[in-house]
């Protein structure tokens, strides 16, 4: 399993993406509800060490940080990911870079290519696994609200061996 380095919503914006799932879910649409809490990745691996909590720990004067969540967007090919894209603001790509930065060093064997600088799409993930005929119905419930307005509240370390979040800035 992998871990990862996450950006954490406000409780009324998790709160509306959860809104989101559950309808996903009600519709027949294999949703990321309940097995998830709503998230940004901001960098992936297959392991981080824990040390990385308290290098990323100087960030939490960032927060809390604006954020706004915009349209659906897809993933893959046969098996589409659907998302929705977060606003890219100057401030949340610079904290971006900024926890690529800190985290490289406990990031083993390193980060994987998609969450680089320059090469990372922020999203938060809605469904997995769709299929073409899901898709259409799923876009529909995904695009609404059409902008969710909130605020990112603090960075987490996922352990997807454990399945178990550590919270670093909250």
């Amino acid at each position: 399993m992998v871990h990862s380095v996450e950006l954490v919503f406000d409780p009324d914006t998790e709160a509306t993406i959860r809104s989101i799932w559950d309808t996903l879910r009600d519709a027949g649409i294999p949703s990321q509800a309940p097995a998830s809490r709503p998230h940004v990745t901001l960098t992936v691996a297959e392991r981080i060490d824990p040390e990385v909590d308290a290098r990323l720990g100087v960030l939490a004067d960032r927060f809390p940080m604006p954020g706004a969540i915009g349209a659906p967007l897809l993933f893959g090919r046969s098996q589409l990911i659907l998302t929705r894209v977060i606003v890219p603001t100057a401030e949340l790509m610079t904290l971006h870079a900024e926890v690529h930065r800190l985290a490289l060093p406990h990031v083993q064997p390193g980060p994987m290519a998609h969450s680089l600088p320059g090469q990372w799409t922020p999203h938060t993930t809605l469904a997995r696994r769709l299929r073409g005929g899901e898709l259409g119905r799923a876009l529909r419930v995904a695009g609404r609200p059409a902008e969710i307005v909130g605020q990112f509240v603090g960075l987490r370390r996922w352990d997807g061996n454990s399945k178990r979040e550590f919270a670093i800035s909250r």
